[in-house]
């Protein structure tokens, strides 16, 4: 079991796919101008990457190497079209804001790069972990840029006004306003890290 903590711990510190690894820019820069929206694009990738982790992990040895990497994606694409389906039927107003990134999670590096590198060469369960811990950094990674541009662009909060709207600036709710926020929050967190 505590390896299996170790593993889901890593994908939130250590291998943080946006702070560390600097994978998955798409969807960070393009999803983020909400908090919200950057929490369920985090969760909808999570999802999948966990049900595509599992199923790559239990399926390894069918799957011929000469085909293996379309075979992984048709999986994670199978698990996007679940996830598109329910945020279109149960969350359209979140779905149409996401709008084109959602199918997008079927090319995002970190799935097909969590399935080729651990799943394939892992068991189930910590395959599973691995998903969870990957997903979660990078949920939280969304989440926190996502909070970021919209406090420091439209003085909110998760659609929450903290301060009013006319003293924030427009430049962090645009695409410019993520490279500058993430390029901070990432030597933020380098900082910190290089401390330990």
């Amino acid at each position: 079991m505590n390896n299996n903590l170790k593993i889901l711990t890593n994908g939130i510190i250590k291998e943080n796919p946006i702070f560390v690894l600097l994978l998955g820019m798409c969807p960070t820069l393009g999803t983020t101008s909400s908090a919200l929206n950057g929490m369920a694009m985090g969760l909808a990738t999570t999802f999948v990457l966990v049900c595509s982790n599992m199923t790559v992990s239990s399926v390894k040895n069918l799957i011929p190497d000469q085909v293996r990497i379309p075979a992984y994606i048709v999986l994670i694409a199978t698990f996007v079209t679940v996830v598109q389906l329910l945020m279109e039927a149960f969350i359209p107003a979140l779905y149409s804001s996401l709008g084109l990134f959602i199918p997008l999670i079927v090319v995002n590096c970190i799935v097909l790069g969590r399935a080729e590198a651990f799943a394939a060469k892992n068991k189930v369960f910590p395959s599973m972990f691995d998903g969870i811990g990957i997903g979660l950094g990078f949920t939280f990674a969304l989440t926190l840029l996502g909070t970021c541009r919209e406090f420091l662009g439209t003085g909110k909060m998760f659609s929450q006004t903290i301060y009013p709207e006319n003293f924030g600036s427009l430049i962090f709710v645009l695409a410019p306003g993520a490279f500058i926020v993430l390029g901070f929050l990432i030597a933020i967190i380098n900082k910190i890290r290089s401390y330990k």
